[in-house]
């Protein structure tokens, strides 16, 4: 896995979310791309139950990416973090005295792949409840994995065809050391996207709804 940037895009004024996403996979197919798939990150939200204390409980995430089938990641709110297998969505059931799924709470991203030279792209929309919430896209820069190493050339590809919109650095790779070598992971890339669901969470767009 190379460094990865994942960030919302915003609906085109006068355009649907599907529109928008059109225009975008128009936009890399001039450029060159080549579809390669689809793809589909999700992410369903628990709370904790049976809490007595004052403070409030934390959430937990359970989060699937179809790069990675086999594995599954469940991150606690404000951290920490692990990578299990797909087993466990079975072992969340059996912990249902101490976890409830939060109904309706379910977030997608769902889309097509597209491949130029090193970078892989994935254009997505990210429903929830069959809503429409927004547009995700995700650039990774493949033959990297030290993000200081290679932003100012992802910044300049996604200005491509993003234009504006392209984002800051990720605030998962601002807070990695300086000097050092860490290397980016799956986890980097997933935090990004819950970052963005639960942002887009509170967002309602009108008349978006998924066909």
């Amino acid at each position: 896995m190379g460094v990865t940037c994942v960030c919302q895009v915003p609906v085109a004024e006068g355009k649907s979310v599907q529109q928008t996403v059109d225009m975008l996979h128009k936009k890399l197919e001039q450029l060159g791309a080549v579809k390669q798939g689809s793809f589909c990150v999700d992410c369903e939200t628990y709370h904790a139950t049976g809490n007595s204390s004052s403070q409030p409980s934390k959430l937990l995430y359970v989060m699937h990416n179809s790069e990675t089938p086999l594995s599954c990641l469940a991150l606690f709110e404000g951290g920490p973090c692990l990578i299990a297998d797909a087993n466990f969505d079975v072992l969340m059931v059996k912990l249902k005295s101490h976890f409830q799924n939060a109904k309706g709470h379910k977030v997608e991203s769902r889309g097509s792949r597209y491949r130029y030279c090193d970078f892989l792209i994935k254009v997505g929309a990210v429903t929830m409840s069959s809503s429409a919430r927004g547009i995700s896209v995700e650039v990774e820069y493949c033959p990297c994995v030290v993000p200081g190493d290679c932003w100012n050339l992802m910044k300049e590809f996604m200005q491509s065809f993003l234009g504006p919109s392209v984002p800051e650095l990720p605030s998962v790779f601002a807070a990695k050391p300086e000097g050092l070598f860490a290397p980016t992971d799956c986890i980097d890339t997933m935090t990004q996207y819950l970052e963005l669901f639960n942002k887009l969470r509170k967002l309602q767009i009108p008349g978006t709804n998924v066909r």
